[in-house]
């Protein structure tokens, strides 16, 4: 039998297709009640650039238990973005983290992640690049150059920060495990190697040889293992893992001076210039 509305094809269907569309997935309902394919995706991407600029997003229930969207300006949502991931790579390998976590985590969606960012790597490196930019401009620490007092206050600095950002640096740290390489392993080598520059310039040592070098580098290992472990187990008083750290800087250079004069002249003034 021809349909009685030749204009309206399976009508029957459409009508069965709508009124079962409550328990479809949202792009079904969508599609049902009239939204093309093409402008839900025109829609959706109009809703990220919205809630980029600040204009918010979808709303949450208060019970979801994923944190509220804010309206904030672009310079702020990426910071805030990269915040949130910060937290997630300094408590998780960054392998088993997803943008849907980060996206959770911050209070934004998927979609304004990848406003920003072009993929999980690249919001992992911004993230690094940001606490290393905090670690390196902290302000040098007060004291005479080449004195204990002076090495304990470049450790305290350095504990300031990895207490006050605990993520960050956690993350920064992990991000130079076996297995980093390219921007990462670059990342974390130029932070070693600005704390290796501002142990020289305290000390002072223009250039140090391989001995010096060999032992002043080892002793940074330390505090950075050190200083991750206190951050994991906070079971040792700050201050005396300090006061350890600095007389381990003294039993290492001890052991150097034996075999290295430049060692020894440096462990000379360490111990004299008060």
């Amino acid at each position: 039998m021809a349909d009685k509305n030749p204009e309206v094809p399976h009508t029957g269907f459409m009508r069965h297709f709508i009124k079962t569309s409550r328990n479809r997935p949202p792009v079904f309902r969508e599609i049902a009640h009239g939204d093309s394919p093409r402008s839900l995706r025109y829609r959706r991407s109009v809703g990220a650039r919205s809630e980029a600029a600040g204009y918010g997003g979808a709303r949450e229930r208060p019970d979801s238990g994923v944190a509220r969207r804010r309206r904030l300006g672009g310079d702020r949502r990426r910071d805030e973005l990269m915040a949130a991931a910060l937290e997630l790579f300094g408590a998780r390998d960054p392998d088993d983290i997803s943008i849907d976590d980060v996206a959770a985590a911050a209070g934004a969606s998927r979609a304004l992640v990848y406003h920003y960012f072009s993929g999980k790597r690249e919001l992992y490196v911004a993230a690094l690049r940001s606490a290393a930019a905090g670690l390196e401009r902290r302000p040098p620490p007060a004291g005479g150059a080449g004195s204990l007092d002076a090495l304990a206050g470049a450790l305290a600095r350095y504990f300031d920060f990895a207490e006050e950002h605990a993520a960050g640096f956690t993350a920064l740290l992990r991000g130079g495990g076996a297995g980093r390489c390219g921007e990462v392993g670059k990342i974390v080598e130029g932070v070693r190697g600005e704390l290796f520059a501002s142990l020289t310039r305290r000390l002072p040592v223009r250039e140090p040889g391989a001995l010096l070098r060999v032992t002043l580098g080892s002793w940074i290992a330390i505090v950075e293992s050190a200083a991750l472990d206190w951050l994991e187990h906070r079971d040792v008083e700050r201050r005396a893992l300090e006061r350890l750290l600095v007389d381990q800087m003294v039993a290492t250079l001890t052991a150097a001076a034996r075999h290295d004069p430049e060692a020894s002249h440096v462990l000379h003034n360490l111990k004299n210039d008060r």
